[in-house]
């Protein structure tokens, strides 16, 4: 099968062919019809967590795609199943984790893997999904939609009326808008760098957007905030600047919600005396999303017209061109972008 291997970091990845092994107990062996791209898969190739003891391997953590076979010990799906794959576990047996072959040298994988035209996961990483639900939307509710909503509904906990601020408009980002737009939250601000997302972030419930470019954004969100600052404030962008200005910006009893991973080697500086008033500093891990209760729900309200979720996807590639694809999320021009594997 054709793949995108991570060879070494800071340099394009590598598409060639490896070779497929035997399920093992709780696989299940899947043909990926799209993948989304997460920024944490960026966040590897450059090491933003240092090293990669790993190498080489396969990426993608969030796809869609159609069951070839079972593994040993599978109960919860069969050939011929539609199915979300996501990273977060779920139900059914946790796998040990695949190995390919490419070149006659092993080629590591996770529980999850989705820049291939197969791949091999753990039974408790994927989620049986209704047939008439199209590929390419099902793949966001592998982490954007739900790490996005689930922020919103379990992290932040958040309620009418509160304020929110979004750090960072894309594929994370405007489904915490829309989250946000769900629970008649008010105001809803989305900031980025670039207009488009901004007008996405727009049309998806954002009551003000802020381009960082042209306002000085701790001025507006304070003065939007009547001095008082923000019930929750929310950064997907993994900048350290950018964390410690919606740290800032969040109330004294204000939540601060770190869904983006910050650069080990860029530590943040906080005034700490705020959170002995009732601020919070919350890390998200997925939203805290149950797959096999969520990803259900998130498909009804999206078929009740109730969560845009085409409107998310702002950039298709073919697994060929998945380094394009990269520079596209790294210059921050996507919303959400997926690649196609067929």
């Amino acid at each position: 099968m054709k793949a995108a291997i991570l060879v070494k970091q800071n340099e394009p990845l590598v598409v060639d062919n490896v070779e497929i092994p035997s399920l093992n107990v709780g696989q299940v062996l899947i043909k990926v019809k799209f993948s989304g791209i997460c920024g944490k898969q960026v966040d590897e190739i450059i090491g933003k967590r240092g090293d990669d003891p790993y190498l080489p391997h396969l990426l993608g953590h969030e796809g869609a795609g159609i069951v070839e076979d079972i593994g040993p010990g599978v109960r919860k799906v069969k050939a011929g199943d539609h199915v979300v794959l996501h990273w977060m576990k779920s139900s059914g047996i946790e796998s040990a984790a695949p190995r390919f072959t490419w070149n006659r040298e092993v080629v590591s994988a996770g529980w999850v893997t989705t820049f291939s035209e197969y791949t091999i996961a753990s039974e408790n990483r994927i989620t049986l999904i209704p047939p008439d639900i199209k590929f390419d939307i099902a793949s966001l509710l592998g982490c954007a939609v739900t790490t996005g909503l689930g922020i919103v509904f379990n992290d932040a906990n958040l309620k009418p009326g509160q304020s929110v601020a979004i750090f960072g408009a894309g594929g994370i980002g405007l489904n915490i808008v829309q989250g946000a737009a769900l629970v008649n939250s008010y105001p809803i601000a989305a900031i980025d760098l670039n207009k488009e997302k901004l007008d996405l972030a727009s049309s998806l419930g954002a009551t003000h957007i802020i381009n960082s470019n042209q306002t000085d954004v701790e001025a507006y969100l304070m003065e939007l905030s009547r001095g008082k600052g923000f019930n929750v404030t929310i950064d997907t962008t993994g900048v350290s600047d950018v964390f410690q200005l919606a740290y800032k910006t969040a109330s004294n009893t204000g939540k601060v919600v770190m869904a983006g991973v910050l650069d080990h080697l860029k530590p943040i500086t906080i005034d700490a005396f705020p959170l002995h008033f009732g601020r919070q500093i919350i890390g998200s891990h997925g939203g805290n999303t149950r797959p096999d209760i969520d990803i259900p729900r998130y498909i009804q309200l999206y078929q009740h017209g109730k969560l845009k979720l085409d409107e998310l996807i702002t950039h298709r590639y073919r697994l060929d061109e998945i380094n394009i694809a990269m520079d596209t999320i790294r210059r921050g021009e996507a919303g959400r972008c997926v690649i196609t594997t067929t």
